[in-house]
């Protein structure tokens, strides 16, 4: 270690072992560092770092109080509160799959698995302090978000043979900075150029990402499909390929992706929350449900944690159990319930009679007591609505339109709307999924259980024209539902023994084809399917 740079570096340790501390003092007092301080807990590494700057930051992993590592990096990084030019070191005991996952993910500068040595020690803390000391300036000029100036000075470092010992880093930071500038072409070129002398992990991301800034898709597909196959670049080709996906509007593969990288990396909150805005949008109810759940669990102990994650839940589970089967209603109901519940205790002083009687609204509408639904409803303060969240927003309007106030319903989302367009962080999933809702909630007036329960009436009349026209509003929002779907393929095969399959027609089959051999059917459903298929495939 050289003496000086561990004398003129400030450290702070932030873990909750006592032992583990004190190993860690000894160690870096032998190293030749003296400017240390500990905490024990975020609460107080936050407040510190808050108030003074920091050359290193020692972090234990496995906190056992309050949040944990994890989510302190996530946390101060997320709000700009860690400095480009600290080094930040996790160490912990453990390296299960799923931490080595997040410090793929994470990417701090460095991790040291315990027990070290401090031979291992004065390693790893040297190369991590001397890189970031020989790119200070390019980084000061990161955190004051003067990219145009930092690649100056990235440009300049690798000018000097003296600095090649850096050279990967700074030349990963100059891509970087040349997409911070928006000059993708050049950052392409640059990419290539790099990939032809070494195929650098960092090199390929960074070149799909400028594919995609300069909608040259296919080449980002080719190449981000070769990195889902790599474990050290699979997390970021998921994200990739996520972000691909979503520009091309195939919201059903984009959910596909994202689900596949919250199974390897589980804790990352903002990929659940993108899982969220996909199910809604694919009128996927019980993945909603499911990430809705994951917000929760994960986000204990966070900088994500708030009460809107538990009514979330709830709002979920209702939406589910709009689209169960009888039998899982009312297990749905009592989940909803009891995250109710739980918010009232992780946070008794939060103000939410009103979003908790609109969720009320709703239970009592799944109960079949609409008139009673519609009485709670009209109770409602509307002059609180305008400090609301879109989340309170969105359930208000479902509740509108389920107990038959369209009108109000269609006002709620296009006041929605237009706080998306405005100054919603939303986004632009969201913001589409509220247009589609605008679209859909304007043309389909009955709920999604009261258009199946109206398309079945309808066929038993024999009213083919109108279960029609039912049976396909309720596939439109309920589209993972395999019951709709088959009775769906039935009326279309007895209408075209008549008259043929009309070609509008062949994309709705391919769904409900989908859904159904995407589904578990019981044996009268597998028996009518066959039949269907058998009329279908006659007549196509």
């Amino acid at each position: 270690m050289n003496s000086q740079l561990a004398k003129d570096s400030k450290v702070l340790i932030v873990d909750d072992q006592v032992l583990a501390k004190g190993y860690m003092k000894y160690s870096l007092e032998e190293l030749g560092f003296s400017n240390i301080s500990y905490v024990d807990k975020i609460s107080l590494a936050l407040t510190t770092i808050r108030s003074q700057r920091y050359d290193l930051i020692i972090c234990s992993y496995n906190l056992k109080r309050e949040q944990d590592g994890y989510y302190f990096y996530d946390e101060i990084k997320t709000n700009g509160e860690l400095p480009s030019s600290t080094a930040f070191v996790f160490i912990s005991a453990d390296t299960n799959s799923d931490l080595v996952q997040s410090i793929i993910e994470l990417q701090p500068d460095d991790f040291l698995a315990k027990p070290f040595t401090v031979k291992e020690l004065d390693r790893r803390l040297s190369r991590v302090l001397a890189r970031k000391k020989a790119l200070h300036d390019v980084y000061i000029c990161i955190e004051k978000s003067q990219f145009p100036r930092a690649l100056s000075e990235v440009e300049l470092f690798l000018a000097n043979p003296k600095n090649s010992e850096f050279f990967p880093l700074a030349l990963k930071i100059k891509g970087e900075m040349l997409c911070a500038c928006g000059n993708f072409t050049q950052a392409k070129d640059f990419y290539l150029a790099i990939l032809k002398v070494q195929t650098f992990t960092w090199a390929q991301i960074g070149l799909v990402n400028t594919y995609l800034r300069l909608d040259e898709d296919e080449s980002a597909e080719k190449l981000v499909l070769r990195l889902a196959f790599k474990p050290d670049s699979q997390l970021a080709a998921y994200d990739l390929l996520t972000a691909l996906q979503i520009k091309q509007n195939d919201f059903e593969t984009a959910l596909e992706c994202v689900l596949m990288a919250t199974e390897i990396s589980p804790r990352n909150i903002r990929r659940h929350k993108t899982a969220l805005d996909l199910s809604r949008i694919t009128h996927d109810y019980e993945t909603q449900f499911e990430a809705a759940k994951k917000i929760v669990r994960f986000a204990k102990n966070s900088i994500h944690d708030k009460p809107e994650n538990y009514l979330n839940v709830a709002r979920a589970g209702i939406d589910f159990a709009m689209t169960a089967d009888a039998e899982d209603t009312d297990k749905l109901v009592k989940q909803a319930n009891e995250y109710v519940r739980q918010l009232k205790v992780a946070f008794p002083k939060a103000e939410l009679n009103e979003q908790i009687k609109i969720i009320n609204v709703r239970l009592l509408y799944l109960e079949n007591e609409k008139e009673k639904a519609r009485a709670l409803i009209e109770q409602l303060d509307e002059e609180s609505w305008e400090n609301e969240g879109v989340d309170a927003l969105l359930d208000k309007a479902k509740a509108f339109h389920e107990v038959g106030l369209h009108e109000r319903a269609q006002a709620v989302l296009e006041q929605i709307e237009f706080r998306c367009k405005n100054h919603s962080d939303q986004g632009d999933i969201f913001l589409q999924y509220i247009q589609q809702e605008i679209k859909e909630k304007s043309s389909i007036k009955y709920s999604s259980r009261e258009l199946n329960n109206n398309a079945v009436n309808f066929y038993r009349r024999g009213d083919v024209e109108n279960a029609m026209e039912s049976f396909t509003q309720a596939f439109t929002i309920m589209p993972k539902n395999a019951s709709i779907a088959l009775n769906l393929l039935q009326l279309i095969a007895v209408k075209s023994n008549n008259s043929g399959i009309p070609k509008a027609a062949n994309e709705l089959i391919k769904k409900c084809i989908k859904t159904v051999e995407n589904s578990v059917l019981n044996e009268d459903q597998q028996e009518r399917y066959h039949k269907v298929r058998s009329v279908l495939d006659g007549v196509g």
